[in-house]
């Protein structure tokens, strides 16, 4: 069973929602770390190390991907405002189409995405 362990901050958890974006296809291609990176440096102005989280996404069960997925949108959405939001979804639509295939699972999650975060929800 999948138990969140803590509240990820908002660099982090758009680190693992992008991370998770990849490799719901099986494949990393590199076009798709290119855009990872540009978030990185965006959002880490200075050298951090990630070690602890490619662990700990390496070694969660595919069984977990969407709750873990869902845990993090939501750490994302908890710490940004609405231009955040809009950046952070540039990125990961600048991510699945980065090698030129977006599959049906990274639409699935791209889907959840907006429709989690779309304005209607912000209760304005």
């Amino acid at each position: 069973m999948y138990q969140k362990t803590h509240k990820l901050n908002k660099p982090v958890a758009g680190y693992h929602l992008l991370l998770m974006l990849c490799e719901v296809d099986g494949e990393f291609p590199t076009s798709e770390g290119q855009v990872i990176v540009r978030y990185l440096e965006e959002q880490f102005p200075f050298r951090v190390n990630l070690d602890e989280e490619i662990e700990f996404l390496s070694t969660l069960p595919k069984a977990h991907y969407v709750e873990h997925f869902d845990n993090a949108m939501n750490d994302f959405y908890d710490d940004s405002t609405p231009e955040e939001r809009d950046n952070f979804l540039d990125f990961a639509v600048k991510l699945v189409k980065a090698d030129e295939v977006i599959t049906k699972d990274e639409n699935a999650l791209l889907n959840k995405l907006y429709s989690s975060w779309a304005p209607e929800f912000e209760g304005n």
